[in-house]
C-alpha cells in the first residue's frame, strides 16, 4: 500500500516542514505520494515533483481550499483514503488543524507528535513535555500521524526526473463554516518556525519595551527571528505567536538565544533540538544552563548591549 502525506504551502511556495514529514515518510514502507491542494499552486507542484522521495504528486487545484479551512481539507483527504496505509501532515498549525477532524471522519485513532518511527506499527512521542518518550503502538490498519518536522532532516529536492503528477477531483464542500479573514501578525518579520536564528526573551526583560533590544540584537546575527517564553507572552510583553514551548512553537534553528528565560520544562521542550544554545541568565542555578551549549552568568542588561556592541564592530 502507498502512504500518503498532505503538503503544507503557502500556494506559491512550499513549507519545509513537508521535506521533513517526507523525511519521516521513507521511513515506512511503500510508495510514497504527496497532496497539493490549494489555489493556483502549480509552483508548489512543480516543486514537489523535484523530490527525490515522492513517487506520484496528486494535484487538487480548487478555491475551495484557498485558505485551508479543515472542514473542506479533511473531506477531501477523506475522500481519497482508501488505499494508504499511512496519512501524514505536520505537526504544525497546519497538520493539527484538520487531522483531529480527518480522524474521526475515518474512525481512525490518530498519533501525534511523532519525532520517530520504530516500524510500521510501533513510534516514538514526547510526553510531559519532553521529559518523557513514549512507544506508541497503533493497531489500526490505517495510521494517520503528525510529525515533529524538528527531529526529521529533510529530503532534497534534487530528483533528475521529475515525478509524474496527478490531477484529484475536489471532493464537496462543507457549507456551515466559510472564510472570513485573516490577520498574519509580523508579516514582514522572520518566520519563527522557518529562522535559522531565534532570539528569545522571558520574564528577565522586565517588560515589553525591552524587546526591542532583542531584536537589535537578532539583527546583528544575521536578521534571525524574535522568540519568547510564555510567561512573557502571558503578561502582555510581546504577541503568543512568538511563543516557544510545549503550548507555543517548536522549532530547531541553527542557533537560539535564551535570554532572561529561566528554563522551565515547557519551554525547553520547544527548542531543546536547536543545534547550538546560548543561554544569559544572572541565576546560575537556572535550568536553562543544563540544556546550554554556552551559558553566560551575566545580567542580561550588560550582556545583551555589550554583545550588539561587539557584532556591531565585526561587521
Amino acid at each position: 500500500m502507498a502512504i500518503l502525506v498532505i503538503a503544507e504551502h503557502d500556494h506559491g511556495q512550499l513549507n519545509p516542514v513537508t521535506l521533513s514529514t517526507l523525511k519521516a515518510a521513507t521511513q515506512l514502507s511503500g510508495d510514497v505520494e504527496v497532496l497539493v491542494a490549494g489555489y493556483d499552486c502549480k509552483n508548489v507542484v512543480e516543486q514537489l515533483t523535484k523530490c527525490e522521495a515522492v513517487q506520484t504528486v496528486l494535484s487538487v487545484d480548487n478555491l475551495l481550499y484557498q485558505h485551508f479551512l479543515p472542514e473542506n481539507l479533511s473531506l477531501l483527504i477523506a475522500s481519497i483514503a482508501q488505499g494508504y496505509s499511512h496519512i501524514l501532515a505536520p505537526a504544525t498549525t497546519f497538520g493539527k488543524n484538520f487531522m483531529p477532524r480527518l480522524s474521526a471522519l475515518l474512525d481512525v485513532q490518530m498519533v501525534s507528535d511523532i519525532t520517530a518511527i520504530e516500524s510500521e506499527d510501533t513510534f516514538k512521542r514526547p510526553i510531559y513535555a519532553g521529559n518523557a518518550v513514549a512507544t506508541v503502538q497503533c493497531s489500526s490498519p490505517q495510521k494517520l500521524l503528525t510529525i515533529r518536522p524538528t527531529a526529521f532532516e529533510k529530503v532534497a529536492l534534487n530528483r533528475s526526473a521529475p515525478a509524474p503528477v496527478r490531477s484529484v477531483p475536489a471532493a464537496e464542500g462543507f457549507e456551515d463554516s466559510a472564510f472570513v479573514s485573516v490577520q498574519q501578525a509580523n508579516a514582514d518579520k522572520p518566520q519563527l518556525s522557518q529562522a535559522k536564528v531565534v532570539v528569545s526573551g522571558g520574564r528577565g526583560l522586565q517588560k515589553a519595551e525591552n524587546f526591542k533590544m532583542l531584536e537589535d540584537l537578532a539583527t546583528k546575527l544575521g536578521g534571525g527571528a524574535i522568540g519568547a517564553s510564555r510567561a512573557a507572552v502571558d503578561v502582555g510583553w510581546i504577541g503568543n505567536d512568538c511563543q516557544v514551548g510545549q503550548t507555543g512553537k517548536v522549532v530547531a534553528p541553527e542557533l537560539y538565544v535564551a535570554v532572561g528565560i529561566s528554563g522551565a520544562i515547557q519551554h525547553i521542550a520547544g527548542m531543546k533540538d536547536s543545534k547550538v544554545i546560548v543561554a544569559i541568565n544572572k541565576d546560575e542555578n537556572a535550568p536553562i544552563f543544563e540544556v546550554a551549549t554556552y551559558g553566560l552568568v551575566a545580567d542580561l542588561f550588560d550582556a545583551v548591549p555589550e554583545l550588539i556592541e561587539k557584532l556591531a564592530e565585526e561587521g
